[in-house]
């Protein structure tokens, strides 16, 4: 055998080995870029969000109290039919806030902002007094949910909001 034909075959060995060795040594797959994580400043704009809500209900505002809806919110009111969109919840509001001694007041105990930022959920208290049949004040102390999402302004306006009966 000749010098050349000896070395054909071991260069062809040492090419399919190198060749093999590359492609169980790839590197790994790209990473997707992730988004920076505002979660924390998203709870702080909710919980800033719900403050001056609470003011409007303060108020007695309304169309203050509605503003922090999106178009298309709804309101499950304990035993009351769905509020479906802004300006159904304003009437709904006009009507309760119009009850002598009306107060409502209420907190959130957590709020959890999707890794995305686009969705948010908030658990909280609440303390509600309408007046009685006889007009006398009752307070109601019980809890809540609601659904936020960011609006395309980078704002945050509640898709849903219900509140409970249960202490």
């Amino acid at each position: 055998m000749s010098y050349f034909g000896s070395l054909v075959p071991a260069t062809l060995l040492i090419i399919t080995v190198m060749a093999l060795a590359s492609c169980s040594a790839t590197s790994p797959p790209a990473q997707p870029s992730m988004a920076p994580d505002n979660r924390a400043a998203d709870e702080s704009a909710i919980r800033n969000l719900d403050a001056e809500w609470v003011k409007a209900f303060a108020a007695k505002d309304a169309h203050q109290a509605a503003s922090f809806y999106a178009d298309g919110a709804s309101l499950l009111l304990p035993a009351s039919p769905v509020a479906m969109g802004k300006d159904t919840i304003e009437k709904t509001f006009t009507a309760t806030m119009s009850a002598p001694g009306f107060a409502l007041t209420f907190a959130p105990t957590k709020i959890e902002v999707s890794r995305a930022g686009d969705l948010a959920y908030e658990l909280g208290d609440y303390h509600f007094t309408m007046p009685d049949k006889q007009g006398k004040p009752q307070t109601a102390k019980a809890h809540y949910v609601v659904v936020w999402a960011k609006q395309p302004d980078g704002g945050w306006k509640a898709l849903v909001d219900a509140p409970t009966t249960t202490q």
